[in-house]
Parts: structure tokens; C-alpha cells; sequence
């Protein structure tokens, strides 16, 4: 599966629950929505350090093929 379209579903639900749990009323009912944007949040944190490892892996390769003018 694509990662893009993990990462752009994982944020249309953590922006539809953000939206539900600011209309809940009772402490409970928010407590179990905080529950789950906590989930979505550390979800999408894996593709975002994912993501920043492959970045940093890339960058260090091109150091290497590049001179340092300095």
C-alpha cells in the first residue's frame, strides 16, 4: 500500500475524531476520543520517522558524492 495514502487517511480521521471529541459533552465520551487521536497521532509519527530515517539516509549519500567546498 501506498504510504501517501496511509498518511492522508490517518489525517482525514484524526481531523474528523479532533472534530467529534470537541462536540462531546461528557468526560467519558472525550476521554475515549483522546484515546484514539492519541493512537492516530503515534501512528502517523512512525511514517514521519520513517520518513525523517530515509531523508537523513539520502542526505548522507549525497555528501559523499559531493566535494565540500570548504
Amino acid at each position: 500500500m501506498d504510504p501517501e495514502k496511509i498518511i492522508d487517511g490517518l489525517l482525514r480521521e484524526l481531523s474528523s475524531e479532533l472534530k467529534v471529541m470537541a462536540k462531546a459533552k461528557e468526560v467519558n465520551e472525550k476521554e475515549v476520543h483522546s484515546r484514539i487521536v492519541k493512537n492516530l497521532c503515534e501512528s502517523l509519527g512512525v511514517f514521519f520517522n520513517m520518513a525523517s530515517e530515509m531523508l537523513s539516509f539520502d542526505s548522507d549519500d549525497d555528501l559523499e558524492r559531493e566535494d565540500i567546498p570548504f
